[in-house]
């Protein structure tokens, strides 16, 4: 049976198609727009996406597949009618922080132990509570709408479902990003509804990660997963400690727990893993840095770099030991410093220092950032030795060499990097009985600098950071 696995990311929708016995094959790949209104402000039109993803499955059944797995980019949200099926906002995205001063009153008026032992998420305009309020807020006619039963509020996921199955779901791992469900019971929260002023029924079903989900044109819906979890399960972590690091638009590490609730009183975020049919929901401790390859991109933007190749190997000693760091503020800082106010920003600059120079220390700046979050995801789980990664910064063998001296662990690589598209497939594939049998080949990175007094170094460059976003200009 071929499976047809869309990851639908921060940047583009992407599609392969997995069969028994052959190497996955890229049907489709289309980039998305991203749309800045005003600073802090970024959203996509769901209409583009929609066509975009259409397309993809317009493509999986000319090459063959029966079943269809999907991966969504998390946090990112919107309003729309489930009646007309026609949005009623844009996509506010993950890396939105227009309701920072929503968050900031609510930790004011002390709810955010509240939100944070329910939820087990901080009070932050990452999680999508309070881009949903801000939806309820903006539309025109919403309390009609609301009152007629036509108006959803949620996760992208769940609008492509609604559109393309009739089943207005989202699964439960989706949900525990929300900062909307109760991560005991995995249900909706009333309490946590009533703090964000976000109406409990306009919110879409949750359900399993897995199982007969719909259908989409023809295909059957096998699996519907947030994208950062279903790396984690492409990349086979099975046991409590097992790590991935995905380096897309921004990095985010996912450390598997298992099936007993983590403790919430964490700067990582205790998140559900996945949910397969039949089967306990499992967890996991998730850390993120904000802009990864958006860092990168915008390096090559600013005419830093002519072509990515330029950064294939580090010159050396690496540039934090030469007293230069970049910290890659660019949208906040995530776990463990949840500081959206923060800026980026380079240090120890001379006239000796290279475009070059300032293009690698932004690479270095995202692995002595993913360094922290790991160092407080292992305050609460012991991490293996080994760490998975996967995305577009680990094509440069430098990068993947720097992170494992950064991080003192082995990192694995492995050939084929897709792996939110096979996590997607393999949950698809399993309600069918079968599973993918792939031997994808991998390569080791290992430490060989230790670089702890570095680590210190860029700690104190991320905390001039933070302070002159406090500072008064």
């Amino acid at each position: 049976m071929s499976v047809l696995s869309i990851d639908q990311s921060t940047s583009a929708t992407t599609a392969y198609l997995f069969s028994e016995g052959v190497e996955p094959q890229l049907l489709y790949s289309k980039a998305h727009r991203q749309i800045y209104p005003q600073a802090s402000w970024v959203e996509h039109d769901p209409i583009e996406i929609l066509h975009n993803i259409k397309s993809a499955l317009a493509a999986g059944k000319s090459a063959g597949a029966e079943i269809v797995g999907l991966a969504n980019q998390g946090e990112s949200c919107l309003a729309w009618d489930t009646k007309t099926k026609q949005p009623l906002s844009n996509i506010i995205v993950w890396q939105d922080s227009r309701t920072s001063e929503t968050c900031q009153m609510l930790e004011e008026q002390g709810l955010a132990p509240f939100v944070q032992n329910r939820s087990g998420l901080r009070l932050s305009p990452y999680f999508s509570a309070t881009k949903l309020a801000w939806c309820y807020q903006n539309v025109k006619n919403a309390d009609d709408l609301l009152a007629t039963g036509r108006l959803r509020l949620g996760t992208t996921d769940a609008f492509f479902r609604d559109v393309l199955t009739g089943h207005c779901e989202t699964d439960v791992a989706t949900a525990s990003r929300t900062s909307l469900m109760n991560l005991d019971d995995c249900t909706w929260d009333q309490g946590l509804c009533e703090v964000f002023s976000v109406p409990l029924a306009a919110l879409p079903k949750i359900g399993d990660c897995n199982g007969m989900l719909g259908e989409m044109d023809g295909l059957r819906l096998g699996s519907s997963i947030v994208d950062q979890q279903a790396a984690l399960y492409g990349h086979g972590c099975r046991s409590r400690g097992e790590t991935k690091i995905t380096f897309g638009t921004g990095a985010f590490a996912l450390t598997l727990l298992g099936s007993q609730k983590p403790d919430t009183s964490t700067a990582a975020t205790p998140t559900i893993a996945w949910r397969k049919q039949g089967e306990p929901a499992q967890y996991a401790l998730e850390g993120g840095v904000f802009t990864a390859a958006s860092a990168v991109n915008w390096a090559k933007d600013a005419a830093l770099i002519q072509d990515f190749s330029q950064l294939e190997t580090f010159v050396k000693p690496a540039l934090i030991d030469q007293g230069v760091a970049f910290v890659p503020a660019l949208s906040g800082l995530g776990c463990p410093h949840w500081n959206e106010d923060a800026k980026a920003a380079w240090f120890g600059l001379s006239l000796t220092t290279s475009r070059q120079d300032l293009a690698q220390a932004v690479y270095e700046g995202v692995a002595l950032r993913m360094a922290e979050v790991l160092s407080e995801i292992e305050t609460k789980c012991l991490i293996k030795s080994s760490v998975k990664i996967d995305g577009g910064l680990t094509k440069s063998s430098g990068f993947c060499q720097f992170l494992a001296d950064v991080l003192q662990k082995t990192v694995e690589l492995a050939d084929f990097s897709e792996q939110t598209s096979l996590g997607a497939a393999l949950l698809a594939q399993e309600t069918t009985g079968q599973t993918i049998n792939l031997t994808i080949p991998t390569r080791h990175f290992t430490p060989n600098h230790n670089f702890a007094q570095s680590r210190k170094a860029f700690a104190k460059a991320r905390t001039l950071v933070e302070s002159w976003a406090e500072a008064e200009i």
